[in-house]
């Protein structure tokens, strides 16, 4: 698994046949995360986001104007992660008058809005393919000579985050700067997979995803190979919810949990509009007491503190939103310091992500916390 991983990201750049600094040739064709081969007929200057969080890919690529292209989306940011969506519309104000088709990102689009803004691309993320293909969207499109492209954060996020970047800049002529993008990403994963393979005994992890989504006092949704899940694959640990789940996603009893004795328990949260007072709001303008009250109630809940991870201090909380983000090198370094705290002990990931914004795009850096230790919990 590290080996595919490693060599994936060095060999991400090889999806597209194209030279690294020359302008793209259009026509092109390109093979999209899902497999499918798909011909670009002229530099897209209007897209549709069927996932708005795709953004961010855009802002690796179009540093000066990120959503300059966007005509229409499912604006996802300014509902799930509202401080991070300030930043960017005051930065770039006419992005908040980009018309939202109002849908989650489970593959719901509004054909007539799309349409209506004459696109000639869009953009959706891999894990809704069946959706829109169920819902007669793929056919439609394809039927008006409308390209769709599929990009892919969440399936297989370590791989397919990166060539996504490599894909869109090919197709949207900034194939220099998704290189630039490329080639730190896989550098940095190098550095994760080199030192994760050396060592043994392999770490246990669970990963609690949105934690506290269902309650107070509930307990406990994750992800098996998917999303978190193939984040933890990536770095050398045993992957608890992998083990456990048939499915990219699910719940799991606290009981079931405690008997797979994990050494590090992770509970994802982030600040958005119709999240449960009990989350631990990670992400910019966090509040950071409120995030340790926030740990502090979940670990409250029945059972919890007969974890070994908390009674020996290895509870984190992260920002759900690296879970599916084309920064997810970020949350890949925040996982692998909490799992090998002593072989990782130089990394700093907020420092990464900080070199990510400067370097690479130019939103606002802006204030965040991104990850924090539980408080202690008395057994």
């Amino acid at each position: 698994m590290l080996k595919s991983c490693l060599a994936a990201a060095t060999l991400v750049c090889g999806l597209i046949a194209a030279k690294p600094a020359a302008a793209t040739t259009y026509p092109l064709t390109v093979t999209d995360t899902a497999g499918r081969t798909v011909t670009i007929q002229h530099e897209p200057e209007r897209l549709v986001l069927q996932d708005g969080r795709d953004m961010m890919l855009l802002a690796l690529l179009d540093r000066a104007n990120p959503t300059g292209r966007v005509k229409v989306w499912n604006n996802l940011e300014r509902r799930d992660d509202t401080d991070f969506w300030r930043l960017i519309a005051q930065k770039w104000p006419a992005a908040d008058k980009i018309p939202d088709m109002g849908f989650s990102d489970d593959g719901e689009v509004n054909m007539e809005r799309i349409l209506a803004s004459h696109p000639d691309l869009v953009i959706a993320e891999r894990r809704t393919e069946g959706s829109l293909n169920s819902a007669g969207v793929m056919q439609q499109l394809a039927a008006l000579h409308i390209p769709l492209i599929f990009v892919d954060s969440v399936v297989q996020p370590v791989v397919d985050a990166p060539k996504s970047v490599t894909l869109l800049g090919a197709v949207l002529n900034r194939e220099a700067e998704a290189k630039d993008y490329t080639d730190f990403y896989a550098s940095h994963l190098a550095h994760i997979t080199e030192v994760t393979q050396a060592i043994t005994p392999k770490a246990r992890v669970f990963v609690e995803a949105l934690a506290g989504r269902s309650g107070p006092d509930q307990c406990c949704f994750t992800h098996g190979h998917f999303g978190w899940g193939a984040l933890l694959d990536a770095i050398g640990v045993v992957n608890i919810g992998g083990d456990l789940l048939h499915s990219p996603s699910g719940d799991v009893t606290l009981e079931t949990v405690l008997a797979q004795k994990p050494d590090v328990y992770v509970m994802t949260g982030s600040e958005g509009a119709h999240r449960p007072p009990v989350f631990a709001d990670f992400g910019y303008n966090a509040n950071n007491v409120e995030i340790q009250t926030s740990l502090a109630r979940l670990e409250q809940r029945p059972g919890f503190a007969a974890l070994g991870a908390a009674q020996d201090g290895r509870v984190w909380g992260i920002w759900h939103q690296f879970y599916s983000h084309p920064f997810n090198i970020v949350g890949l370094e925040y996982l692998a310091k909490f799992a090998y705290p002593k072989p990782f002990a130089g990394l700093d990931p907020a420092a990464t992500y900080r070199e990510i914004i400067t370097r690479f795009t130019d939103m606002p850096v802006g204030a965040f916390t991104f990850a924090e230790p539980a408080p202690p919990v008395v057994h």
